[in-house]
């Protein structure tokens, strides 16, 4: 039987969960003797699934590494999380202008504060279609998804079962950084595999994540130049472009593709599906036949 995929609380768009086993095929148990290191967390569900011992998770979206980092230190618990959506949920279902002066509310006082996780998680989940966004103020400008009953009974069980997953995953081994990718990447040492999953150069951007050709060059030179293994994510072409950056940058790796379909965008006619792709440094088969090897030989168990 399939391991269940663990889907973490915080949602955003282009979010990899139907995307782990693929990515999880590529790690071999020997693999997660070093650290996992992801320069782009998102909302971190790769690594979550990766489930290793150790491992350096970073963003420059300060409010999504504060909600994790308050969740290893214990600051929030799945126990908060639940007493936090029912306190606010039952105010939303009962706030003026069907719900939308209390989301209002929550959300002028994370931008002004910026400073509490769980109003975070509180728009992230009573945001339009589930997305992340920020303006060039770094403040939230997601609508509401006008649902006033959005925290029933279900719904808050669901996400606090997501709390409870990933705060079993993270050990006291796993940090939680501000920086930028370019500072992350160079932590890495030749036993670590590192996972990046910037944003998609000519797609989706934002404020926290906007994506220049600069940067996918930068990023090319830094992986190019690692000793530790890596696995990119990236697009690789839809029905109607190509990727420029595959041919540009990353054609000398190894190259891996599949099928996949965004549930993004407000309208159905503008969710199409893209070829996403997943370029490596490393031998898969040799990794395999090495590890394989040593179970014969009575070295691993």
């Amino acid at each position: 039987m399939a391991e269940k995929t663990i889907v973490p609380p915080i949602k955003s768009q282009g979010i990899k969960t139907k995307l782990i086993p693929w990515i999880k095929s590529f790690i071999d148990d020997d693999m997660k003797e070093g650290r996992w290191i992801e320069p782009f967390m998102g909302t971190s569900v790769v690594a979550f699934n990766m489930k290793f011992e150790k491992a350096i998770v970073a963003d420059i979206n300060p409010h999504i590494v504060e909600f994790y980092n308050e969740l290893k230190n214990k600051e929030i618990t799945p126990k908060s999380v639940r007493e936090f959506l029912e306190h606010e949920g039952e105010i939303l279902k009962n706030a003026e202008e069907n719900g939308y002066a209390h989301y209002r509310s929550i959300r002028d006082r994370f931008n002004k504060s910026g400073k509490n996780p769980l109003d975070f998680l509180f728009l992230s989940r009573a945001g339009f279609n589930g997305m992340v966004r920020f303006n060039k103020k770094g403040e939230w400008n997601i609508p509401f998804c006008r649902k006033p009953n959005r925290f029933s009974k279900a719904y808050i069980t669901k996400i606090v079962n997501q709390t409870s997953a990933v705060f079993n995953v993270i050990t006291e081994n796993w940090q939680f950084h501000y920086k930028d990718f370019r500072e992350v990447i160079q932590m890495a040492s030749e036993n670590d595999i590192i996972y990046c999953d910037p944003p998609y150069y000519g797609r989706y951007v934002d404020y926290y994540n906007g994506w220049t050709e600069k940067d996918e060059n930068d990023l090319y030179t830094l992986l190019k130049g690692t000793k530790a293994k890596f696995i990119l994510s990236t697009w690789h072409h839809n029905d109607f472009r190509e990727n420029e950056m595959i041919e540009k940058f990353w054609n000398e790796f190894n190259i891996e593709t599949k099928e996949h379909f965004y549930h993004a965008g407000g309208k159905v006619d503008n969710r199409n599906p893209v070829i996403e792709a997943l370029v490596y440094n490393f031998d898969k088969n040799e990794i395999k036949k090495s590890h394989h090897s040593a179970i014969e030989h009575g070295l691993l168990f």
